[in-house]
């Protein structure tokens, strides 16, 4: 009965060995500083202080923000918004939704790069900040020639990399992550998600935690309801067992 209170990975060995192996190579590609002693960004004034208010100049300046936050020159990133025509929901055939249209588009033109923001995401403004950094973590791998964008793991390892500087509770938050888009993890029966998935974000966001020693980061009150399970759960699962590739040690 005494196993009930072993402490757990909240994620699976595939996705575990995944993010810790990826986080390696994130910390070889951008530094380990980035992800160690940058400050987890948060929806506040603190981080971003301009207002919103739906504009195109408003968007253009909460970019511009988000570029600074991922080391990006804004100058060289171009902004256009869309507008999904499409609204249907649509299932496949084991009845699970599909998704109908990007919140985000990153375009690699020869000389300039353009990030496209469809329109509902005004709506949402921690979700469009969310965006604007997956879509800038494109151009950080693919743009700067650390990926060709052919990997397995493309989408999944652009979330990590936004989470490594700093975006984690916004993506967190809201994953955008859908059963219709599963796979299995290569030599396994294991699903592997497109996209970074809740106890995903969870696992990431405890490895920033456990290597600041902060058992209760000034930073959890901003968690999502459903996120904050996941993440004290893989806190205490590191914390206890020290049971990560990617620990305070390796990247000493």
């Amino acid at each position: 009965m005494f196993e009930w209170f072993k402490p757990r990975c909240p994620v699976d060995a595939a996705a575990k060995q995944w993010i810790e192996e990826r986080l390696h190579w994130l910390s070889d590609q951008f530094g380990h500083d980035t992800f160690t002693r940058r400050a987890v960004l948060l929806p506040t004034n603190d981080f971003f202080p301009d207002p919103m208010d739906g504009t195109e100049a408003s968007v253009r300046n909460l970019l511009d923000q988000v570029c600074k936050y991922m080391d990006v020159n804004p100058n060289l990133v171009e902004l256009e918004i869309f507008t999904n025509a499409n609204e249907l929901w649509l299932v496949n055939d084991d009845g699970k939704y599909l998704p109908t249209g990007a919140a985000g588009l990153y375009d690699e033109q020869v000389d300039r790069t353009i990030i496209h923001i469809e329109t509902s995401e005004f709506m949402n403004l921690a979700g469009l900040v969310g965006t604007m950094a997956h879509e800038l973590a494109h151009l950080r791998l693919m743009g700067e020639r650390r990926v060709t964008g052919d990997e397995f793991d493309n989408e999944l390892l652009t979330d990590l990399t936004a989470v490594f500087h700093g975006f984690g509770i916004f993506l967190g938050n809201s994953p955008r992550n859908w059963d219709s888009q599963y796979s299995n993890w290569r030599g396994t029966d294991l699903k592997r998600p497109e996209y970074m998935t809740l106890p995903m974000f969870a696992y990431a966001l405890a490895h920033t935690a456990w290597f600041r020693d902060q058992p209760k980061p000034d930073w959890y009150p901003f968690l999502s309801f459903d996120l904050k399970p996941c993440f004290k759960q893989g806190l205490r699962y590191l914390m206890e067992t020290q049971d990560s590739t990617f620990n305070p040690q390796s990247v000493a």
